[in-house]
Protein backbone atom coordinates (compact mmCIF):
# COMPACT_ATOMS: atom_id res chain seq x y z
CA UNK A 1 0.00 0.00 0.00
CA UNK A 2 0.83 3.57 -0.43
CA UNK A 3 1.15 4.64 3.09
CA UNK A 4 0.51 8.79 1.37
CA UNK A 5 -2.92 7.85 -0.77
CA UNK A 6 -4.24 4.49 0.82
CA UNK A 7 -4.46 2.60 -2.69
CA UNK A 8 -1.71 -0.26 -4.08
CA UNK A 9 1.37 0.31 -5.14
CA UNK A 10 1.50 1.63 -8.42
CA UNK A 11 -2.28 3.05 -8.54
CA UNK A 12 -3.11 6.34 -9.47
CA UNK A 13 -7.32 6.03 -9.30
CA UNK A 14 -7.00 6.72 -12.98
CA UNK A 15 -9.96 5.05 -14.68
CA UNK A 16 -8.47 4.37 -18.41
CA UNK A 17 -11.18 3.59 -21.40
CA UNK A 18 -10.20 1.45 -23.92
CA UNK A 19 -10.08 2.99 -27.93
CA UNK A 20 -13.34 3.14 -29.77
CA UNK A 21 -12.46 4.33 -33.10
CA UNK A 22 -16.06 4.93 -34.83
CA UNK A 23 -17.01 2.86 -37.95
CA UNK A 24 -18.69 3.87 -40.83
CA UNK A 25 -21.57 2.83 -42.37
CA UNK A 26 -19.51 0.96 -45.72
CA UNK A 27 -17.22 -1.27 -43.64
CA UNK A 28 -19.81 -2.53 -41.31
CA UNK A 29 -21.77 -3.71 -44.81
CA UNK A 30 -18.53 -4.89 -46.41
CA UNK A 31 -17.62 -6.81 -42.90
CA UNK A 32 -21.26 -7.68 -42.80
CA UNK A 33 -21.46 -9.44 -46.68
CA UNK A 34 -17.77 -11.31 -45.34
CA UNK A 35 -19.13 -12.86 -42.70
CA UNK A 36 -22.20 -13.82 -44.44
CA UNK A 37 -20.00 -15.37 -46.90
CA UNK A 38 -18.15 -17.47 -44.34
CA UNK A 39 -21.38 -18.68 -43.02
CA UNK A 40 -22.65 -19.89 -46.33
CA UNK A 41 -19.00 -21.61 -47.13
CA UNK A 42 -18.73 -23.67 -43.84
CA UNK A 43 -22.78 -24.42 -44.15
CA UNK A 44 -22.10 -25.59 -47.73
CA UNK A 45 -18.59 -27.64 -46.70
CA UNK A 46 -20.45 -29.11 -43.55
CA UNK A 47 -22.79 -30.00 -45.82
CA UNK A 48 -20.43 -32.38 -47.72
CA UNK A 49 -20.63 -34.51 -44.45
CA UNK A 50 -24.46 -35.44 -44.45
CA UNK A 51 -24.49 -39.26 -45.68
CA UNK A 52 -24.92 -39.71 -49.51
CA UNK A 53 -24.11 -36.03 -50.22
CA UNK A 54 -20.64 -37.28 -52.08
CA UNK A 55 -22.40 -39.93 -53.70
CA UNK A 56 -24.71 -38.26 -55.15
CA UNK A 57 -22.39 -35.65 -55.97
CA UNK A 58 -20.08 -38.55 -57.61
CA UNK A 59 -23.74 -39.52 -59.47
CA UNK A 60 -24.22 -35.57 -61.17
CA UNK A 61 -26.72 -34.84 -58.18
CA UNK A 62 -26.95 -31.58 -57.19
CA UNK A 63 -29.49 -31.95 -54.26
CA UNK A 64 -32.94 -30.35 -54.66
CA UNK A 65 -31.54 -28.57 -57.92
CA UNK A 66 -31.27 -32.08 -59.75
CA UNK A 67 -28.73 -32.83 -62.43
CA UNK A 68 -25.40 -31.18 -62.26
CA UNK A 69 -25.43 -29.27 -65.54
CA UNK A 70 -23.51 -26.19 -66.70
CA UNK A 71 -26.73 -23.89 -66.46
CA UNK A 72 -27.17 -25.30 -62.49
CA UNK A 73 -23.75 -24.63 -62.16
CA UNK A 74 -23.73 -21.25 -63.87
CA UNK A 75 -26.77 -20.10 -61.75
CA UNK A 76 -25.16 -21.36 -58.09
CA UNK A 77 -22.51 -19.29 -59.18
CA UNK A 78 -24.39 -16.21 -60.19
CA UNK A 79 -26.14 -16.44 -56.61
CA UNK A 80 -23.36 -16.59 -55.24
CA UNK A 81 -21.60 -14.23 -56.56
CA UNK A 82 -23.40 -11.48 -55.59
CA UNK A 83 -22.77 -11.81 -51.63
CA UNK A 84 -18.66 -12.51 -52.57
CA UNK A 85 -18.93 -8.94 -54.83
CA UNK A 86 -20.81 -7.20 -52.30
CA UNK A 87 -17.90 -7.04 -49.57
CA UNK A 88 -15.69 -5.24 -51.76
CA UNK A 89 -18.83 -2.91 -53.75
CA UNK A 90 -19.66 -1.98 -50.37
CA UNK A 91 -16.89 -0.33 -49.63
CA UNK A 92 -16.26 1.23 -53.30
CA UNK A 93 -19.54 2.11 -54.47
CA UNK A 94 -20.94 5.95 -53.93
CA UNK A 95 -24.05 6.20 -50.97
CA UNK A 96 -26.95 5.87 -52.76
CA UNK A 97 -26.53 3.36 -55.28
CA UNK A 98 -24.64 1.02 -52.15
CA UNK A 99 -27.20 1.85 -50.00
CA UNK A 100 -29.92 0.33 -52.18
CA UNK A 101 -28.17 -2.07 -53.79
CA UNK A 102 -27.50 -3.47 -49.88
CA UNK A 103 -31.08 -3.30 -49.18
CA UNK A 104 -32.39 -4.92 -52.08
CA UNK A 105 -29.81 -7.75 -52.27
CA UNK A 106 -30.19 -8.18 -48.22
CA UNK A 107 -34.05 -9.07 -48.72
CA UNK A 108 -33.49 -11.32 -51.73
CA UNK A 109 -30.99 -13.19 -49.51
CA UNK A 110 -32.95 -13.38 -46.39
CA UNK A 111 -35.64 -14.40 -48.23
CA UNK A 112 -33.62 -17.42 -49.89
CA UNK A 113 -32.52 -18.60 -46.07
CA UNK A 114 -35.75 -18.77 -44.71
CA UNK A 115 -36.68 -20.57 -47.66
CA UNK A 116 -33.84 -23.19 -47.76
CA UNK A 117 -33.93 -23.87 -43.94
CA UNK A 118 -37.30 -26.16 -43.33
CA UNK A 119 -36.39 -29.38 -42.92
CA UNK A 120 -32.64 -28.87 -42.96
CA UNK A 121 -30.08 -30.41 -40.34
CA UNK A 122 -29.74 -28.55 -37.39
CA UNK A 123 -26.33 -27.75 -38.11
CA UNK A 124 -27.68 -25.93 -41.45
CA UNK A 125 -30.68 -24.31 -39.44
CA UNK A 126 -27.80 -22.92 -37.31
CA UNK A 127 -25.45 -21.42 -40.01
CA UNK A 128 -28.95 -20.30 -41.48
CA UNK A 129 -30.16 -18.44 -38.36
CA UNK A 130 -26.88 -16.01 -38.13
CA UNK A 131 -27.24 -15.80 -41.90
CA UNK A 132 -30.69 -14.21 -41.62
CA UNK A 133 -29.02 -11.75 -38.49
CA UNK A 134 -26.57 -11.11 -40.96
CA UNK A 135 -28.46 -10.02 -44.19
CA UNK A 136 -30.82 -8.01 -41.95
CA UNK A 137 -28.57 -6.13 -40.23
CA UNK A 138 -27.08 -5.54 -43.72
CA UNK A 139 -30.75 -3.97 -44.80
CA UNK A 140 -30.95 -1.88 -41.25
CA UNK A 141 -27.26 -0.53 -41.26
CA UNK A 142 -28.04 0.57 -44.96
CA UNK A 143 -31.86 1.63 -44.84
CA UNK A 144 -30.24 4.00 -41.94
CA UNK A 145 -27.35 5.40 -43.57
CA UNK A 146 -26.38 8.53 -41.79
CA UNK A 147 -26.81 11.69 -43.49
CA UNK A 148 -24.31 13.94 -44.25
CA UNK A 149 -23.27 15.90 -41.20
CA UNK A 150 -25.43 12.74 -39.04
CA UNK A 151 -23.39 11.24 -35.68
Amino acid sequence: MNATKGTPLGSNNKTYKMEDTKINVKTKLSALWAAVMFCYIYGDYFGLYKPGTLQNILEGQMGPLGPTTQGVLLGTSILMMFPSVMVFLSVALKPRANRWLNIILGIIYTLIMLISMPGAWAFYIFFGIIEVVLTILIVWYAWTWPKQGEG
